[in-house]
């Protein structure tokens, strides 16, 4: 290692090393900062957010005719799991739904707030409704469910698709996350906190101690100036 890279790795300890004593200066700062910010996060996730519901149906998804499954049917079944995912989704069966619900909303609003999912390697099919309104997201998914096990089997000739869970009325909003907003919130602020005192001791390069001078050149001043107020103050005792 020469001399220039020692002297770098030496600047770079100094500077980290001043600066975890910065930050140990401005602690209680640092800790206003947290709880301001997870303060505002909290206010502003209750006032300016609306919460949203979310309400699930499920289907399983037949394909014999007869009470018997043999290995070509459930591999069948399977298979037919995508498509019925798509065709939730369509335009006739979701104007069906805004039609009996008396829905104010379009088919693209409609198809925005629904989710429709495919446990992996299974005939199920999950109906998932977000909506500002919890009664309307049960609903909603529910009427999906009933318009479907109708819709699907003349779309696709096949059997139909039975409800065997159907959506309740959610007790509790899915979003927004009180405690994962305040968390954010108060991360942000005290980030933003140390950054801007790291940012203005950076440009500060004024040496306001004889500590800090003996820190920097390794050996501490001969004498020191007093500042013009402390000297009016012993002037005045």
């Amino acid at each position: 290692m020469d001399t220039k890279t020692k002297v770098e790795n030496e600047e770079i300890t100094i500077d980290l090393y001043e600066i975890l004593l910065l930050f140990r200066q401005k602690i209680v700062f640092i800790l206003i900062a947290l709880v301001v910010g997870a303060a505002a996060a909290g206010l502003v996730t209750k006032v300016l957010i609306t919460p949203k519901y979310t309400a699930t149906s499920k289907m399983y998804i037949v394909t014999s005719s007869n009470s018997v499954l043999n290995l070509s049917d459930l591999q069948l079944g399977t298979n037919l799991a995508p498509d019925y995912r798509e065709l939730l989704t369509a335009r006739p069966l979701l104007n069906t739904v805004i039609e009996d619900l008396n829905l104010d909303c379009t088919v693209q609003q409609l198809r925005n707030m629904l989710t429709v999912a495919n446990t992996s390697g299974t005939r199920i099919l999950t109906v998932t409704v977000t909506h500002t309104d919890p009664q309307k997201a049960a609903d909603i998914a529910n009427k999906i469910a009933e318009v479907a096990v109708v819709w699907l089997p003349e779309m696709m000739n096949s059997s139909a698709p039975n409800i065997y869970e159907d959506a309740v009325v959610p007790p509790s909003p899915s979003s927004p996350s009180l405690i994962r907003n305040v968390a954010i919130g108060a991360l942000l602020l005290a980030v933003a906190y140390c950054a801007f005192e790291v940012i203005r001791y950076l440009l500060n390069d004024t040496i306001t101690s004889a500590d800090q001078m003996e820190h920097l050149f390794g050996s501490m001043p001969l004498t020191m100036i007093p500042e013009e107020k402390a000297i009016a103050e012993e002037m005045d005792d």
